[in-house]
């Protein structure tokens, strides 16, 4: 084929390139971006978005794709046409999971279609964990590995406790600016190769949800709203037209499970697919090694939710338990069990209204999320769940339109509580907790 012969990302590149990265979790990848560029690359973060975006990308890969693909693949084609760029010195990143989900392909879609736009000389690196793309992948070193870890663990912190401050906060736009400073000092830490280690991490975790526990809120009734969903549309607003800023503006507290859940459930499928289909001892219980090591820092993130008042999210181990006489944890493709098990979650800790956010396409989506709603609603006569489907033809009107129908269901549920009642209402921090 023509694009077997694709230039590798080398060593000497490292130097000379500047990587663009797709702005999948925006949180999350601006501090990405700060550790990798503590390792010595040059990165950005790529903010350009609208409908040229998408027209790209399915000029350049065939429509039957996934919708992420076309949206990230337009994304790089979009900036590299741009003019602010030095096309010779430039270079793409790319994740790959090593799962089933055809995203472990996009790269080679990306390809494609860079040689198909005359940037063939374009290189893609491969961040993933299963050993693909050897020639090109981004080296892991066990340093960087525990700074993927804190950056991680910080962006999700940072995400949930914006979300559970913001729509009752009395001075607008306090949480925003309390988020944006703690991002540009965790940036700050990355860059100069520090607060990434446990011990940092967990001195550092209190005093960010003491700032966000210290804003001044008016904590009244709400309607709570969980996403879940594909990877992509669940967190990137290019992928989902925005849809926490929609929610925010019905006057909706939203809840965003953690990135570092669909990678502990990645970390998770690697011994299950051995215990399941055969494989030897170390393959079978590798995965519980690495997951111990993850869940200190997962337990730091949890107490300091809770010791300030906020709502966490359940341990790992506990999520996979929701599972039980609903889906398999064999059932691992895309997201899998972890969609369902992360829409009971929700419904148990008070957000039974959720938008299960997918792309039209994506089989794995629909069997785990939209084919599990009835059996879900057997058990949780509560859950107000609503499919949306995203795709190049599904408008942004129409999407919005079938959320508001969702959510008229749960303000008229809402009112008949008598103030209330019945709905999780997060302490009101009185003092500012001791920190660590």
């Amino acid at each position: 084929m023509e694009f077997q012969n694709y230039p590798k990302f080398t060593p000497e590149m490292k130097k000379t390139h500047k990587i663009l990265i797709p702005n999948m979790a925006p949180v999350q990848f601006r501090i990405l971006s700060a550790a990798m560029e503590q390792e010595g690359y040059t990165c950005e973060l790529l903010e350009n978005c609208g409908s040229q975006v998408c027209e790209l990308g399915l000029k350049y890969v065939h429509n039957d794709t996934c919708y992420p693909a076309l949206l990230v693949i337009g994304q790089f084609l979009d900036a590299l046409g741009s003019g602010k760029y030095d096309l010779d010195h430039t270079a793409l990143i790319i994740t790959q999971t090593g799962g089933g989900c055809r995203a472990s392909n996009y790269i080679h879609l990306l390809r494609k279609a860079l040689a198909k736009a005359g940037y063939g000389q374009v290189p893609v690196v491969s961040l993933n964990f299963s050993g693909l793309e050897k020639d090109s992948g981004l080296p892991l070193t066990l340093p960087f590995l525990r700074k993927l870890l804190a950056v991680i663990y910080y962006g999700d912190l940072l995400v949930t406790l914006k979300a559970q401050t913001e729509p009752y906060e009395l001075e607008k736009g306090a949480a925003a600016a309390c988020q944006e400073k703690w991002l540009d000092t965790i940036c700050g830490w990355i860059l100069a190769n520090k607060g990434y280690t446990g011990r940092e991490v967990k001195a550092a975790m209190p005093r960010i949800a003491a700032d966000f526990a210290a804003i001044p809120v008016h904590r009244i009734p709400k309607v709570k709203v969980g996403v879940v969903g594909e990877i992509y549309v669940k967190y990137s607003p290019l992928g989902n037209n925005d849809l926490e800023k929609f929610l925010a503006s019905q006057d909706c507290e939203v809840n965003l499970p953690g990135l570092m859940g669909f990678l502990q459930y990645c970390v998770y499928n690697l011994s299950q697919t051995a215990r399941l289909y055969g494989g030897s001892f170390f393959e079978k219980h590798i995965s519980g090694v690495v997951l111990r090591l993850i869940e200190s820092m997962e337990r730091v993130m949890i107490r300091t939710l809770k010791d300030c008042g906020f709502h966490a999210p359940l341990p790992f181990r506990d999520l996979t338990a929701l599972t039980d006489g609903l889906i398999s944890t064999g059932d691992k493709m895309g997201e899998g069990w972890l969609l369902t098990a992360e829409m009971v979650e929700l419904i148990r800790s008070g957000y039974e209204n959720i938008v299960c956010a997918q792309p039209f396409g994506c089989l794995p989506n629909h069997i785990c999320g939209k084919g599990m709603i009835n059996k879900i609603r057997e058990l949780y006569p509560q859950a107000n769940i609503t499919p949306i489907d995203y795709d190049p033809s599904a408008t942004r009107v129409n999407q919005e339109n079938r959320i508001k129908l969702m959510l008229a269901v749960a303000r008229e549920r809402l009112d008949e509580r008598p103030g209330g009642e019945g709905r999780q209402e997060e302490p009101q921090p009185a003092e500012e907790p001791a920190l660590v």
